[in-house]
This record gives structure tokens, sequence and C-alpha cells, in this order.
């Protein structure tokens, strides 16, 4: 009579030797084949850090025995598409202003280029639509302070408005009339009781009448005897429902007050004549251009 084999006792897993509330911790060896593709991704990490930039220094990073650069990757894609453009854009330098929308090659050209130039440099202010916000102009309109045909847009982006980096920046200065005490506070109350009756809005009579005198005397010489402003100086039009700041009362109490500002920076260092020019292009042809 044969005998039965003998059955092997399961052997026992060791502990670590750590027991909490009684659950012991169990020392079971990691799968051979997570040990072996954990090696190999460590590996991996030694040699890319050797053969690709990767270890931060002061002055940059480890360039790698390979010499590879994202930067520079980007700077050849740059530079092509640079090249390809060339001669649409001489195209575009060496055609007058007026003649650049006439021109389908250059309209079309001029559209998607001014765009991509608009979105990344003018849109933070003047809005991804265009259409402003306080204090911004609203480039949708065709209220413009210093004038929206193509060649006075043009001037404006390449020269900015009261910066102080291009000598032909477009300058001009509202007078601080209450913070300089040019101005009593009841005469700042009645011009702008009559600022608000001729841009339409209701305004106290009176006032407005004794504010007629005021405006004549301080306001008249930049926004025309009849308040529909300068644009060689950039005094806005007052008798439109078109505010750069606002036309409520307390708005325009802290405009005549305070003055205005606003600053513009030249584009000329930032953009070549061909992006100005299609920029420019762009935001004449958005409707508010002239």
């Amino acid at each position: 009579m044969s005998k039965k084999p003998v059955k092997a006792t399961k052997k026992e897993v060791e502990t670590t030797g750590h027991s909490w509330d009684g659950i012991q911790e169990f020392n079971n060896p990691l799968p051979r084949w997570w040990l072996w593709s954990f090696y190999a991704c460590v590996a991996w990490g030694v040699v890319y850090s050797i053969a690709y930039p990767a270890w931060p220094l002061i002055n940059g990073a480890t360039p790698g025995l390979l010499g590879a650069s994202t930067r520079a990757d980007v700077a050849v894609e740059m530079q092509r598409y640079s090249d390809a453009n060339g001669p649409i854009e001489a195209k575009l330098v060496a055609t007058d202003l007026t003649a650049i929308s006439a021109d389908p090659e250059l309209a079309s050209y001029s559209a998607n280029a001014g765009k991509a130039v608009f979105n990344t440099w003018c849109a933070q202010c003047h809005g991804s639509g265009a259409a402003g916000a306080k204090g911004y102009p609203n480039l949708l309109d065709n209220d413009w302070l210093w004038g929206g045909d193509i060649e006075a847009i043009h001037t404006t982006i390449t020269h900015g408005i009261r910066n102080t980096d291009d000598d032909e920046a477009r300058y001009s200065q509202m007078p601080a009339f209450g913070k300089d005490e040019l101005l009593e506070p009841d005469q700042i109350a009645q011009v702008v009781q009559y600022i608000r009756q001729i841009s339409g809005q209701d305004a106290d009579a009176a006032l407005a009448t004794e504010g007629a005198i005021v405006f004549e005397e301080n306001c008249a010489s930049c926004h025309s005897e009849d308040g529909t402003g300068d644009r060689a100086q950039g005094a806005p039009n007052l008798t439109d429902a078109i505010w750069l700041y606002g036309g409520d009362v307390a708005t325009l109490t802290e405009t005549v007050t305070n003055a205005r500002f606003g600053v513009m920076p030249n584009w000329s260092p930032r953009l070549s004549e061909a992006d100005i020019r299609a920029v420019a292009t762009y935001v004449h042809g958005l409707g508010g251009g002239e």
C-alpha cells in the first residue's frame, strides 16, 4: 500500500517588526518585473540627464552631450516662417498705406498677421474684441481721439501716446482744474452740468447756464467752442454718448478735478514696420476706422 504524499506546510512570511493595533506589517518582496522596471527608469533618467539639458545651474542649465535646445528649435521655426513671409512683408512695407486694402494679397495677409499682432500686443488693453474698457479706447466705434484713418492709426501705433520714449509721441495734457486750484468746486459742478447738457444727458439747467461760461473760458480752447473736440490735441468730443472714462456726474467731476493722462507705448521698438502696417490695417478694418 502506497503512502500518501506529505503536504508541504506553508512557509510563514516574515514581518518587518512593525505592529499597530495588533496589525503586523509583512515583509513581502516587490515583484521582480516592478524592480527591473524601476531600475530601467533610473538608468534612463541618468542617461537623459547626461545627454540633454537637465540640471539647473546659476546662469542656466547643463547643456547635455547632444547639445539639444528647444529654444534653438523654436528660433529655427520662427526664422523659417520669417523667411517664407519675407516677400509679402517687403511688398507690404513698400505699398502705400491707403492702397493696402485694395490689394487682395496684402489685404488677406494683413487681416491674419494683424490679428495675430493685435492678440499678442494690443488685446491686453483694448480687449480681445477691440471693444476697449474704462480708460482704454474702443476701436470699433468712430470716435477717435487722434484720428481714425489708416495713416493716423499707423502713426499712433508707431509713436504711441504721451510716453517719454519717443520724441514724436502724440502728446497733450489736460489741466487738473481742481487739484491745481484753477477752478473752484462750484465752478467744476457748473461745468460738469454743462457737459452733461451738451452730451444729451439729464442736467441742472441753472448750473449748466453758469457752466457754459466756465467752459468757454477754460475748456473751449481744446474741446472747441461747441464741445466737439480737437483731434490735433487729442481732445475728445464731449457732445456724443461715447466716454473713455464715463459721463456720469461723479466721473466727470473726477476728470475735471484731477485730469486724465492715459499713456500708450510706442510699438516701433518691439514691432517691425510690416507688423505695424498689418495691425494698423487690421484695426482700420474692424469697422471703426475712417
